[in-house]
């Protein structure tokens, strides 16, 4: 009868370690492995920054990077005016505007002609209150 207690005892503990491990497996995949992935991405995308890349900062600052250093990042905010960044607050870069064409360089199709074609008078009846 001891030997039945002891028995039960030990596949308790047992299912007990294995949850706290599938537990931790799936805190591990949902939580900590993309939170890594997003870091790894953001630390690839600061690497990458160089002049003239439009980028928003984290506190939603649209810029212009003039130079990198180090840790600081200097931004055009507007003409003249430069400010300096943790490279770390760049939160993402805009993508590159295409040039956009002349309406002289853009080639002009034939219009199809309209004819012009007579009013026809509508022969329903108004039914509107008249002053």
């Amino acid at each position: 009868m001891v030997h039945a207690a002891a028995a039960s005892g030990s596949g308790n503990g047992f299912t007990t370690i294995l949850f706290l491990l599938l537990l931790f497996g799936v805190v591990y995949f949902l939580m900590i492995r993309p939170q890594q992935k997003r870091r790894r991405e953001a630390l690839n995308m600061q690497n990458t920054l160089g002049p003239g890349d439009q980028i928003v900062t984290i506190g939603g600052l649209h810029g212009t990077v003039v130079s990198i250093d180090d840790d600081v990042a200097s931004l055009e905010v507007a003409p003249g005016v430069v400010l300096k960044f943790a490279r770390p607050a760049i939160a993402r870069v805009l993508p590159k505007a295409e040039p956009v064409a002349d309406a002289d360089d853009v080639p002009v199709e034939d219009e199809p002609v309209v004819v012009d074609e007579p009013v026809v008078e509508d022969s329903t009846a108004d039914t509107r209150k008249k002053d």
